[in-house]
């Protein structure tokens, strides 16, 4: 991955916006641009458009939606902004994330109203640190499904998306201006392509080993969750730039990858009343403070693997989730009608496993304190049968990348604008802070979105001047 010198190339096939990734952020973008009659074209690395969104639970957070407000929820910008904030310990650019928080609902009801995208608001639950209800995913919550429904959206909008095409240089002057990019076919042929504007969606640099190894060095022997297509070839362009980069040892973790089948299992069931034991039957954190830092927590443990603990509530609740049911297909689930023979089967100790619930349930009852901080009053406490999965660690994606302001313009150090150079998703910087623990849930699709509305528009306005 290189950024050559545009002196003497000649682009014999040239668009006005080329947007390299075919994810959540890069579908937005080029509809965007689609909407505005301005030509765009997509470079999707993949056989078929998946990426990270693909692997993501497709859930959005927006607020002041008209789904939510059907539903009678009065979420504001103001309240989701606070939100997000305070997940990162303000350890991020409140005003950036006020604008995408901005941005959140017209983007939602656009993609529902204008192009059919299909979501509902997720009901029931609020993921941690979430105020109210804001998180819009398709109904069966996956983001396969999400993806799946913008594409057909970009398809309905005439935008050409060209598969199989790995994108491996930029062309750009002395000034950082983007003349055109290279990319490559699998047969190895190489195209050269011109263009006016180019938007960066080709998300973060999760899969590429080394990369995590120099930058994010406590996941260098995590399981990685995400798309084996995020290499950082962001990063690498913008630093060949002369680009601004920030929070690259931010990333979002999960807790809650069932082992081996590499299956997530929804936080919602921890929100709702589960719990986390290692192998020796004991809790080892508070579960309510968020998936993202729970992956480092669960990697901690011995052998790297925790176990969910649910009963028949729980059991009945995860069965309106896709990634649920396939884990359950799959026999990642254990059922046991006793605590005997729960520990029989997870090889879990009975005494400690017994001592732990015990003290779920006095909790539960409003007696005494967790001493990890947890309030176990709201649920109801854990009843046979129950049921287990074992879990690990994982590291989903990256949320550090290039510094962009709110035009997604990618800057440099002085917070000069290149030209031409947009940047949304992963391939931008994030709003979760510098770690893991500042990742609020959907943060990662809000950026994708958002951002990817923002930038479209931002490449039509350069190129109507």
């Amino acid at each position: 991955m290189a950024v050559l010198s545009s002196e003497g190339v000649e682009f014999k096939i040239s668009v006005p916006v080329v947007v390299i990734g075919a994810g959540a952020c890069g579908m937005t973008a080029a509809l965007t641009v689609a909407d505005a009659g301005v030509e765009v074209l997509v470079l999707e690395r993949d056989s078929v458009p998946q990426g990270s969104t693909a692997l993501s639970s497709g859930m959005i957070p927006a607020c002041e939606t008209y789904i939510q407000k059907a539903k009678g929820v009065e979420d504001t910008v103001d309240a989701m902004t606070a939100d997000i904030l305070s997940k990162a310990h303000n350890e991020t650019d409140a005003d950036m994330v006020k604008v995408l928080c901005q941005e959140s609902g017209p983007a939602i009801n656009w993609l529902t109203e204008t192009h059919g995208v299909e979501l509902a608001l997720v009901d029931g639950f609020l993921y941690p640190n979430h105020s109210y209800l804001r998180m819009h995913a398709p109904a069966s919550r996956t983001g396969a499904d999400l993806i799946g429904s913008m594409t057909q959206a970009v398809e309905r909008a005439g935008v050409d998306v060209l598969t199989d095409s790995t994108v491996t240089d930029l062309y750009a002057d002395t000034t950082g201006h983007i003349s055109g990019i290279r990319f490559t076919r699998p047969d190895g042929t190489i195209e050269l392509l011109g263009c006016s504007a180019l938007i960066l969606a080709c998300n973060g640099f999760g899969g590429n080993p080394e990369m995590v190894k120099q930058l994010i060095p406590d996941m260098a022997d995590a399981n990685y969750f995400g798309h084996t297509g995020n290499q950082g070839e962001a990063i690498q362009w913008g630093e060949a730039l002369g680009a601004a980069m920030a929070d690259l040892g931010s990333y979002q973790g999960h807790g809650s990858v069932a082992h081996p089948h590499g299956i997530l299992i929804s936080w919602a069931l921890m929100m709702n009343g589960g719990i986390q034991v290692n192998i020796h039957g004991q809790r080892f954190s508070n579960e309510h403070q968020g998936y993202s830092e729970q992956g480092r927590r669960v990697i901690a443990q011995p052998k790297s693997i925790a176990w969910n603990i649910l009963d028949a509530r729980l059991y009945k609740m995860g069965q309106g989730f896709e990634d649920f049911r396939q884990a359950v297909s799959a026999g990642a689930l254990i059922k046991a009608d006793t605590l005997s023979e729960l520990g029989n089967k997870c090889g879990l100790p009975e005494d400690s496993l017994a001592a732990t619930l015990n003290e779920n349930s006095e909790l539960s009852s409003g007696k005494g304190t967790d001493s990890f901080g947890r309030d176990f009053t709201s649920k109801p406490d854990l009843q046979p049968p129950y049921y287990a999965v074992k879990v690990t660690g994982s590291l989903f994606h990256t949320q550090g990348g290039l510094v962009v302001d709110a035009n997604a313009r990618v800057l440099r150090p002085d917070n000069s604008p290149l030209p031409n150079l947009y940047a949304g998703g992963g391939a931008a910087r994030g709003i979760s802070g510098p770690s893991d623990w500042g990742y609020l849930s959907g943060n990662g699709l809000l950026t994708a979105v958002a951002l990817g509305r923002i930038a479209g528009c931002s490449a039509v306005e350069l190129c109507s001047d």
